[in-house]
């Protein structure tokens, strides 16, 4: 799998059917989302920044870019939940506008 963190890779690769059936569970909710893929994308960076879970924000504002998102919208992405969680959300941003700013 390109461009996902080698934790994930290992989770897939030993996971056997479990992660098979983990995969299909993402790919289905993504096809049903009534969001279109950049806003799904964006949502999906919000929720990592909210559970402080760095470790996908590379691959997913990397998709998020490609799909369309500009620097500005990744960081109001991760911003939106600065209200509820507070400043622990500063990792998420650099971590977000660090892999947005990579070629």
């Amino acid at each position: 799998m390109a461009k996902v963190t080698s934790s994930f890779s290992m989770f897939m690769e030993e996971a056997g059917e479990t992660g098979k059936a983990y995969m299909n569970m993402v790919m289905q909710q993504a096809q049903l989302s009534a969001l279109d893929k950049k806003t799904h994308e964006l949502a999906y960076i919000s929720v990592l920044s909210a559970i402080k879970m760095n470790s996908g924000m590379d691959f997913h504002v990397k998709s998020a870019k490609e799909l369309g998102a500009s620097r500005d919208e990744i960081k109001s992405a991760v911003l939106v939940g600065l209200p509820v969680v507070g400043i622990t959300l500063t990792d998420a941003l650099e971590a977000a506008l660090k892999a947005y700013d990579e070629e």
